[in-house]
């Protein structure tokens, strides 16, 4: 090994232009045309080279602490010639905003830190004793009592998409209550899988009554009625009662949309009669997006059942709920569980951490903060003079349409606020697009005081486009039905 490493010394002495003679043939002890000082000078090049490739070489078998595990020695590999460059990045920073629009909002700071916990294994028996605690907790949630309550690994998107393959079989019939933009994209979710859609329409922002929904059974006799409870779109709170009986009546499930709805108002699936539902974390939740609950009841369970006894297989293998069952939920025979797919894991921590800081306000207080930020807010509104879409007693607290002035550009408000307040809020969807900004006061962002920043950035930016200055300005009245939240809200 020295004398590799007086051989390595006297190569790079020759890259750089060394006047001296080569020794690499040479012994160095004694030799006729070897000073003194170059014989020390090559020892100690070579000294130096064998402590440097020894420190590589531990390097590599113990890496150093907070270096986690180093890459094997270049001198090892062989030259290669790479297609793709190595990019230039570094530390990814994102910018500290204030999530006001529809969703996300800013999650919860136990929850942001239950996500760095040390991971483990999907099958490891604290994970499956984790996600039994996430089941009761979101049955809490949900005030339900179905058993398959779950974590759907994906957005709520996914759940969503869960519900559909899962509970529709080729030529079924589906009533959609279709009053904003995700009545619509269930019409098209569902028709990929076979579904013939019927769509019961009104002009976004209102809601169906019992007798409009119970008319369209009649007539079209479907074998689902989907409903979106909370209408993100719109900001539409559509009330529940009376759905569940009209849908055993016609003997159709019943399927309700809870994405903005839960955790932020009234949400009683069993006493609503609701067969199968579906919500997202990142809302009024407080958690980040990418796992979502999805909860069957037992005509929902009967609904598959049948479906696998006639030898229909779920379209969807990364959804079916029949293959999930045997890894999710707890059997009485003895019959371990089966694994399906890698669970996401940090995700399972936030959705339990987020259920539970749920659980500790109750989930009463937290339907009344939702609702006492919401009224402030529709309030700090007219004072400023704007109005909202959807009437007082139909809408959502934790998601607020607010009415763009005519003359204003509603794009260029959402990029002031973005860029003078780091505030995000969004625009409007579908036929509410250029009408509307859509303003969420959601989870751990449902506070008075941020209702009261959002309403000064907008009366900022407003202001900066010579809205207040306009003759003939005229605030709207204050005059409104002040309606206590119920539950059927």
């Amino acid at each position: 090994f020295f004398t590799y490493a007086v051989r390595a010394a006297n190569c790079k002495r020759e890259r750089l232009g060394s006047a001296q003679t080569p020794v690499s043939s040479l012994r160095l002890s004694k030799h006729p045309s070897r000073t003194p000082s170059t014989q020390k000078t090559t020892m100690r090049a070579a000294h130096r080279l064998t402590q440097r490739v020894a420190t590589r070489q531990a390097s590599a078998i113990a890496p150093t602490a907070g270096q986690g595990v180093n890459p094997a020695p270049t001198h090892m590999l062989p030259p290669v010639s790479l297609l793709v460059e190595q990019p230039e990045v570094g530390a990814f920073n994102p910018p500290k905003r204030l999530l006001m629009g529809p969703g996300p909002g800013n999650a919860h700071p136990r929850v942001h830190a239950a996500m760095a916990l040390p991971q483990i294994g999907h099958m490891d028996g604290a994970f499956l004793q984790m996600a039994e605690e996430i089941k009761e907790m979101l049955r809490y949630a949900w005030q339900t009592k179905n058993p398959f309550t779950v974590p759907c690994s994906g957005t709520g998107s996914a759940a969503w998409e869960a519900l559909c393959a899962n509970l529709t079989s080729p030529g079924d019939k589906h009533l959609v209550l279709v009053n904003g933009y995700f009545g619509l994209r269930h019409c098209d979710m569902a028709s990929r899988y076979g579904a013939e859609i019927i769509k019961l329409e009104k002009p976004w922002g209102e809601v169906f009554t019992p007798e409009e929904v119970d008319a369209a059974c009649a007539e079209h006799k479907p074998d689902m009625i989907w409903v979106a409870h909370a209408e993100t779109s719109t900001g539409a709170c559509q009330p529940m009662d009376q759905l569940g009986e009209i849908a055993r009546n016609h003997d159709c499930l019943l399927a309700a949309d809870t994405v903005t709805s839960i955790g932020g108002l009234p949400v009683r699936l069993d006493e609503w009669g609701v067969d199968a539902a579906y919500a997202g974390g990142q809302k009024a939740l407080s958690c980040p997006p990418g796992i979502a609950p999805l909860t069957f009841g037992d005509r929902a369970l009967t609904k598959m059942d049948k479906r696998t006894a006639a030898g229909e297989q779920v379209k969807n293998w990364y959804l079916d709920m029949n293959m999930i069952k045997q890894y999710l939920v707890v059997n009485d025979f003895g019959v371990p569980r089966v694994y399906h797919h890698t669970a996401p894991i940090s995700m399972a921590y936030a959705l339990r951490e987020a259920l539970g800081i749920l659980t500790e306000e109750g989930l009463e207080a937290s339907w009344s903060r939702h609702r006492d930020a919401a009224e402030f807010f529709w309030n700090e509104l007219e004072k400023i003079g704007l109005e909202c879409h959807v009437d007082w007693e139909h809408r959502l607290p934790t998601l607020t349409t607010v009415k763009i002035p005519e003359g204003i550009d509603g794009g260029k408000v959402v990029t002031y606020l973005r860029e003078n307040y780091n505030i995000e809020i969004a625009g409007g969807l579908g036929a509410l697009a250029g009408k509307v900004w859509r303003i969420g006061l959601m989870g751990y962002n449902a506070r008075r005081e941020n209702a009261a920043l959002v309403c000064a950035a907008l009366r900022d930016a407003l202001d900066a486009q010579g809205y207040y200055r306009a003759p003939g300005l005229l605030y709207p009245s204050r005059q409104h039905s002040r309606s206590s939240f119920h539950g059927s809200a």
